[in-house]
């Protein structure tokens, strides 16, 4: 389904105009878009229906309380990488039960938080996480439940940031020591083994890399339960591709071809940890033209929207098609292409950084100061990761639901900036 779509010359998120959004709410405004949110979530959940998978959304992809208040309604479950993360499930009503936590570098505290509120999984990312983990149920008394994270040393083709599953990086452990590791656990009371877990990048689009992980996961879980180990659980991570560009990522259904047949072979649940294909197209940032200039040859947009709004352009030179909210010139199907009536322009933002910059040498239409730019499939890894830099308050986010708009966070003000400093 389409949650943006341009009618009668201006953008409109469901049934309400993105124009009447900005005037009400400011800019820059995030907009995001209840049915598609839903319906991405669905697709998951359906292409994947026949294992009655556990599909536990990435809070890290956007940690939103209306957001995941909304998946929780719809039966998602959650993965968290913080006790933060945590706490906000938690405030979002959901059952604990069902969330698993994942992170390199979880402490103490965030381990205790985790065991107190019976969590489904600690996904286990280094051996001493393992004895950590092990001494904190010792002293509650309890046994833990854990996936061992296993790299499976798949190359997923993606950006060198944003990739997992190589040998080398900071996730998991090495596959090759699966026996051991799990042995370890066997032999200790506070810990119980539920399952492996393999994460292998984001965004992937192709199904290979789930194959092939699928396929070693069953070739683990076989070994391990030789061993006598009680594996019941694959957990294969997220990192479903996201058509930025277009339609450049598979469907859901996809996924679920080359996946189903390995984890029903290897006759364990299933479970998924999925974020920006849920998430990203049903968010947009719409930010408001300050100036315009043409200097050194080149043209410049200049808009109140800037990286500490929407960090991935600069930090991994990633694409987001940019369009204006009321066009004079009708959106195009391909925006990397030249554009009749349009003309070469970066888009830059106010930050005094020159990073600060959201598309370079893109074909745009003419615009004036005051006029509205859409930044489409923005609702991933977007209020997630942005910030205070330059001490800018953070814009407001709204959740569109047929004609009707939400606001589900309100727009910071100066003194939000410093009340943490009045100490």
């Amino acid at each position: 389904m389409e949650a943006f779509e341009y009618r009668d010359g201006q953008l409109f998120c469901e049934n309400l105009p993105v124009e009447r959004l900005a005037a009400e709410y400011g800019t820059p405004l995030w907009v995001y878009s209840r049915a598609k949110l839903v319906h991405e979530y669905r697709a998951l959940r359906d292409a994947f229906a026949e294992l009655d998978p556990v599909i536990c959304y990435s809070v890290k992809s956007n940690s939103n309380l209306g957001l995941l208040r909304v998946l929780n309604e719809e039966g998602s479950s959650f993965d968290v990488v913080s006790g933060g993360e945590l706490y906000r499930v938690q405030q979002a009503g959901a059952d604990t039960s069902r969330v698993v936590f994942a992170g390199v570098g979880k402490t103490d505290d965030e381990i205790r938080f985790g065991l107190e509120s019976k969590i489904l999984m600690f996904n286990v990312e280094s051996e001493p996480e393992l004895d950590a983990i092990s001494a904190v149920a010792r002293s509650l008394g309890v046994s833990a439940p854990v996936a061992l994270r296993l790299n499976p040393d798949i190359d997923a083709k993606t950006h060198a940031k944003t990739t997992t599953g190589k040998k080398g990086n900071k996730f998991g452990m090495d596959i090759e020591r699966h026996n051991a590791l799990a042995a370890k656990v066997l032999a200790d009371p506070h810990l119980e083994l539920r399952g492996i877990h393999m994460h292998l990048g984001s965004p992937i689009l192709t199904t290979d890399p789930y194959e092939a992980a699928a396929q070693k996961a069953l070739d683990v879980v076989t070994e391990l339960r030789r061993a006598g180990h009680k594996t019941n659980w694959v957990n294969l991570g997220g990192g479903f591709g996201l058509s930025y560009r277009g339609e450049e990522a598979p469907p859901a259904a996809e996924y679920a071809k080359v996946i189903l047949p390995w984890i029903r072979k290897a006759e364990c649940r299933l479970a998924l940890e999925p974020g920006r294909s849920i998430c990203g197209n049903a968010g947009i940032l719409v930010g408001r033209v300050i100036y315009t200039k043409r200097e050194g040859g080149k043209r410049f947009i200049i808009q109140d929207a800037a990286m500490n709004d929407l960090v991935r352009p600069a930090m991994y030179g990633s694409f987001h098609r940019i369009w204006p909210v009321q066009p004079r010139v009708p959106a195009p199907r391909d925006y990397e292409s030249e554009i009749p009536g349009c003309e070469p322009a970066d888009v830059v933002g106010p930050i005094c950084e020159s990073g600060d910059c959201f598309a370079q040498g893109r074909w745009l239409p003419e615009v004036a100061r005051g006029d509205l730019l859409s930044t489409f499939s923005a609702g991933a890894y977007g209020t997630a990761m942005s910030s205070n830099y330059n001490s800018r308050p953070r814009g407001a986010e709204v959740l569109v639901d047929g004609d009707r708009a939400t606001l589900i966070r309100r727009r910071e003000t100066y003194d939000d900036l410093i009340g943490p400093e009045r100490v």
